[in-house]
């Protein structure tokens, strides 16, 4: 009785430790990470000061890989960069979907109306410096897509809050780099949420890059 007790409570240790490690997949693994979650068409932006040739990495210190990417990702992106944000002579940025650890903050945020969201994300994005061509990517995008419920809470995620999760490495650092991430959770219910501060606004100015992605 006693060896059956022990061989059980071993076999919940096990179970313990494969659930913990469930987003910590290697890249080359085909299998999804059952635990993570996706951020859904992260976009970066970036416009050097004169035509430079860059490699782009991304990181997940907390696990996660890169499920999606235009160009391909592989191992890192290598790309030449004009000062309007031209990649390659082809791309206006750099595409990607990964998942990873759903350890977003969900303390803060806003409930807008449907027909309301177009409003809102112009709103928003250019209180946090956005691009009128960056906010018109993300405004085709997603408003078409945003229609199955009344309402959506929108939970900004900001850079130090993205940083936790994936880490972009650039092999000639921006001087500046704005990163916002929004997760986006539909509601036909309009309850309230405590009001988003913001936080974290960069110049666009010199060196600078810029990313947005959206988590259903």
């Amino acid at each position: 009785m006693q060896m059956k007790l022990y061989r059980i409570a071993f076999l919940l240790l096990i179970l313990s430790a494969l659930h913990i490690a469930g987003c910590r997949k290697k890249p080359d693994d085909p299998k999804k990470c059952k635990d993570c979650i996706v951020v859904y068409k992260p976009n970066i932006y970036i416009y050097p000061t004169q035509t430079l040739n860059i490699s782009v990495a991304l990181d997940f210190p907390k696990g996660g890989r890169v499920v999606e990417s235009i160009p391909t990702y592989g191992s890192g992106w290598n790309v030449t960069v004009t000062p309007e944000g031209k990649m390659n002579n082809q791309y206006d940025y750099l595409f990607y979907e990964s998942e990873q650890p759903d350890e977003w903050q969900y303390k803060t945020g806003y409930t807008i109306a449907r027909d309301s969201l177009e409003i809102f994300f112009n709103g928003n994005m250019n209180a946090y410096h956005f691009k009128a061509n960056e906010i018109k990517d993300f405004i085709d995008y997603w408003i078409p897509l945003l229609n199955d419920h009344d309402y959506y809470h929108i939970y900004p995620q900001e850079r130090p809050v993205i940083e936790e999760l994936i880490k972009v490495r650039f092999s000639s650092a921006p001087e500046h780099f704005l990163r916002l991430f929004y997760v986006v959770k539909g509601t036909n219910a309009p309850t309230s949420l405590k009001p988003h501060v913001i936080n974290n606004t960069v110049p666009r100015t010199g060196y600078h890059a810029a990313e947005w992605g959206v988590v259903l």
